[in-house]
């Protein structure tokens, strides 16, 4: 099942404003989702760039939000575990949280993807990208995805 999500600071594919960048405050942006499917327990969140010339670059990981979850407000702080239970992974940039665009040069795409999952998820300490794809190997119940670009000058 697809899973509409979208963010009030800019439009699918459009540009993703300085203030949740590396040049501005690197604040996570706002994200609101709809329609999750029946059964939804916990809902994870992903965000990478493939056009990062080392290969496609990890922004955020974060998982077991609520399954009632629509939203997640901007600049969501960068620690383990937040007030309501979800958990945040490493990215590529070796720390929790969201690190957001900072692209070498040229224009980046950055997929905001998520996942409604029919059961919380263990992926283990420090989980990155891979492991958490790993832990949602079959509990995977829809998802979907919003994309940003950005290009520093």
């Amino acid at each position: 099942m697809e899973i509409k999500i979208t963010s009030p600071a800019f439009p699918d594919g459009g540009e993703i404003p300085t203030r949740y960048t590396c040049d501005g405050q690197d604040h996570s942006p706002p994200l609101k989702w709809d329609c999750l499917p029946p059964g939804t327990q916990a809902i994870a969140l992903v965000c990478d760039d493939p056009d990062a010339p080392i290969g496609t670059f990890v922004h955020w990981v974060l998982y077991n939000l609520p399954g009632e979850l629509h939203e997640l407000p901007e600049g969501l702080p960068g620690q383990a575990t937040l007030p309501d239970g979800s958990q945040q992974g490493i990215s590529d940039f070796g720390r929790l949280g969201y690190g957001g665009p900072c692209p070498p040069s040229g224009t980046h795409r950055y997929y905001f993807r998520i996942y409604a999952l029919d059961a919380k998820v263990a992926p283990g300490h420090d989980a990155g990208k891979a492991d958490l794809l790993r832990a949602m190997k079959g509990h995977i119940l829809g998802e979907g995805q919003t994309m940003g670009k950005y290009r520093r000058c």
